[in-house]
């Protein structure tokens, strides 16, 4: 189009909007707040976004039963079906559903060609169903087929239709790609907890039974105390729930696990807490506060034969949480808290790279460890955790 051709059209436009704002501005208020398509657009959108939460979870029968009403309403068709790798109909929906289970064949050659097949359907009979054609598009997530989606139609099938499917059929693959990533995240998150006990355990377990052991003789009730207070600290830090716990449940198992150190140093080790009731349901990594604690109480009382002290706070802060751990011990020289942590991060702070990880993959990179320190300063690590925080919940 010649540029004089496109100043006629600008004109064009223009003149019209300056006729309707003079006629009162109704006609542009109008087509601003209601144009063409946006009613229609703003449904479809809503209805995909319906369908995906189950379809985050993978493609089961369970998922696809859940999903499958969204992708009728969306695709306006006959009939939709979701099947699995192997062909088999996971489910299917809509007045033409039936037809799914003649088409098993055809979705596992459309799968094994990775290729769009349109194939024909026997006609039932039944009214209203007049299904006579399919489309069928492998779901191909990760590089991997994991199945199809099958949209039943009448003999005429447009190009429209076979765009949709394929659009549908795409929008399907990321959310079963998205389930995947999901999955590797929470293997991660499994693992890094698990190579957290496995730094926690030796060295506080031995030192804890050793201590018990002492009053066995001298005070068995005290004795009976403390095992009873081991078996529950290590009950919590074995359990196999979910990545999450509460504020509450996790300060809980740190006061056990000060209660058997506190054992263990006597008048050496003292504790300050000061924690708000109203943050006490916010939700937190499992294992991510005690480690701060443990490595407090180690460093709190190196090279200190007086002892020391470490403070624990938990504060609200309007959208967020902020806790602290806080010692009196020998601090360090802050440039090399960071080079200590990468070269030793299971000898001189325990966790706490493993705790500054997890918090960011779960809140995000502003709600990493802050570390305070300096030589002969004590050390104080701070912890900002947000209130509230999408897909982020206690599985018990």
């Amino acid at each position: 189009m010649s540029a004089l051709a496109t100043g006629l059209i600008v004109g064009l436009v223009i003149a019209l909007i300056v006729l309707a704002v003079a006629a009162g501005g109704r006609w542009v208020r109008r087509r601003m707040l209601d144009p063409p398509g946006v009613k229609a657009a703003a449904q479809a959108l809503r209805t995909a976004g319906l369908a995906a939460p189950p379809l985050r979870d993978g493609l089961t029968s369970r998922s696809a039963a859940q999903a499958l009403p969204y992708l009728l309403a969306l695709l306006e068709t006959p009939g939709v079906a979701l099947c699995g790798p192997d062909g088999a109909v996971l489910g299917a929906q809509g007045i033409g559903a039936h037809h799914a289970q003649e088409l098993i064949d055809a979705v596992t050659a459309a799968i094994d060609a990775d290729r769009r097949q349109l194939v024909s359907c026997v006609p039932c009979g039944r009214a209203p169903c007049q299904v006579s054609r399919a489309v069928i598009v492998p779901l191909i997530a990760a590089g991997r087929p994991t199945g199809a989606l099958v949209v039943l139609s009448g003999s005429a099938v447009g190009p429209y239709l076979v765009r949709a499917a394929d659009e549908t059929a795409r929008f399907i693959t990321t959310q079963l790609e998205l389930a995947d990533l999901d999955g590797s995240r929470a293997d991660l998150a499994r693992a890094e907890v698990r190579a957290l006990r496995a730094q926690i355990s030796p060295h506080f377990i031995y030192n804890a039974l050793t201590t018990i052991a002492a009053f066995v003789r001298s005070d068995p009730d005290r004795a009976r105390e403390l095992l009873l207070e081991f078996a529950d600290f290590t009950r919590y830090s074995f359990r196999q729930a979910g990545e999450f716990t509460t504020l509450a449940d996790e300060m809980g198992n740190i006061e056990k696990y000060l209660t058997l150190e506190r054992a263990r140093f006597g008048d050496r080790l003292h504790i300050r807490w000061r924690i708000a009731p109203e943050v006490l349901g916010v939700v937190v990594p499992f294992l991510s506060i005690q480690p701060l604690v443990e490595n407090a109480v180690r460093h709190g009382l190196a090279g200190r034969p007086g002892g020391g002290t470490v403070a624990v706070t938990a504060e609200d802060a309007g959208p967020d949480c902020v806790i602290s751990v806080e010692d009196d011990g020998i601090g360090m020289d802050p440039e090399d808290v960071g080079r200590s942590w990468e070269s030793d991060p299971v000898g001189s702070h325990v966790g706490l790279v493993n705790v500054d990880d997890r918090l960011r993959a779960a809140f995000g990179e502003d709600y990493g460890l802050i570390v305070e320190t300096a030589q002969n300063a004590g050390t104080k690590i701070i912890v900002r955790l947000p209130k509230f925080a999408p897909g982020v919940s206690v599985e018990y």
